[in-house]
C-alpha cells in the first residue's frame, strides 16, 4: 500500500485527503505535517489521519510526498526533509502555484521525481480541475500514482510543455474567479431591472452549474451548443452581438494572458 505524507494541512489537503479517502486508501496510509495544534486536532478527528508538527515526522516513511504549502514556503523547508528525501527517495508532488520544476529540483534534490501540479479550488468540492507535468524522472507507475491522487477531486490532464503549466493556472487555476465575476455581474444587471437579489443570483448560478454540466457531459463542441442556444433574431442573439460589440473574446483573453504572465513573474521571483 502506498504510503502519502502531506506537508500543510490547508484546504487543498483536506481536499485531496477526503478525497483518497472514499477511493478506499486506509488512513492509516495517510501523514500530515501542519504547525497549527488546533488544525493537526481537527484533521485527526475528522480523518482519522496521522498529524504530525515536524515535516520530517509526517515524511518518514512516507512512498509520496505532497507539498501543499505556499509557493514562499518551498525554500525554506527543504533543509528539514534532505535527509529522509534522500533515504527514502519518494515521489514528490507540488500543489504550489507557479512553482517549476527545475526549482523543486534545485530545492528538494536533481535525482527526485516530481510531478508539478495545478489544481483548482473546486477541488474542495470533488469538481476540480488539475494539470500536471512531470519531470523525466517520473516512471509510469508514478504518473498512475499521481494521477490516481489528483483523480480523487476531480478531472485530470497532463500537460507535457511545462510552459504550458501557466496558461493551466490561467484558465482552470484562477479561472472560477472569472465564474464567480461573471455570477455577480449577471446578479448586479439583474437586479437594476427590479429583481430581488436572491433570485438573481439563485437564477444565475443555476444556469451556470447547467450550462457547465452540458458541456462537459456531452462532449460537444462549446459552438455548437452555443449555436443551439441561439435562436435567429432572438433575445440571445441580441445579448451575444451585444458581447461581441464589447470584445468579448478580446476582454478574455487579455485575462488569460495576464494571469498567464502573473503566474511566470511569481515563479521568477523565488529565483531570487
Amino acid at each position: 500500500m502506498t504510503r502519502i505524507a502531506f506537508i500543510g494541512g490547508g484546504n487543498m489537503a483536506r481536499s485531496l485527503i477526503g478525497g483518497l479517502l472514499k477511493t478506499g486508501m486506509a488512513a492509516t496510509n495517510l501523514s500530515v505535517a501542519e504547525p497549527r495544534a488546533d488544525a493537526r486536532q481537527e484533521l485527526g478527528r475528522e480523518f482519522g489521519v496521522a498529524c504530525y508538527g515536524e515535516n520530517r515526522l509526517a515524511a518518514a516513511e512516507a512512498d509520496v510526498l505532497v507539498l501543499a504549502v505556499k509557493p514562499q514556503i518551498m525554500p525554506a523547508i527543504h533543509a528539514e526533509l534532505l535527509d529522509t528525501l534522500a533515504r527514502r527517495r519518494p515521489l514528490l508532488i507540488s500543489i504550489a502555484a507557479g512553482v517549476r520544476l527545475d526549482q523543486l529540483e534545485r530545492w528538494f534534490g536533481h535525482t527526485l521525481p516530481i510531478v508539478r501540479c495545478m489544481p483548482n479550488t473546486p477541488a474542495l468540492i470533488g469538481a476540480g480541475a488539475t494539470g500536471l507535468c512531470a519531470n523525466r524522472r517520473v516512471s509510469p507507475e508514478q504518473r498512475a500514482q499521481a494521477q490516481h491522487i489528483m483523480d480523487a477531486v476531480g478531472l485530470t490532464r497532463w500537460v507535457d510543455d511545462e510552459s504550458l503549466m501557466d496558461t493551466v493556472t490561467a484558465i482552470s487555476g484562477s479561472s472560477p474567479a472569472y465564474f464567480f465575476a461573471m455570477v455577480e455581474a449577471l446578479e448586479d444587471a439583474a437586479f437594476a431591472q427590479g429583481m430581488p437579489r436572491e433570485a438573481a443570483r439563485a437564477l444565475a448560478a443555476q444556469a451556470c452549474l447547467g450550462a457547465g454540466r452540458m458541456l462537459a457531459e456531452s462532449g460537444e463542441d462549446p459552438g455548437v451548443l452555443r449555436q443551439r442556444v441561439t435562436s435567429p433574431n432572438g433575445t440571445t442573439q441580441a445579448a451575444l452581438e451585444s458581447l461581441a460589440a464589447d470584445h468579448f473574446h478580446q476582454i478574455i483573453a487579455h485575462a488569460v494572458a495576464a494571469a498567464t504572465h502573473r503566474g511566470g513573474e511569481l515563479a521568477a521571483a523565488l529565483d531570487n
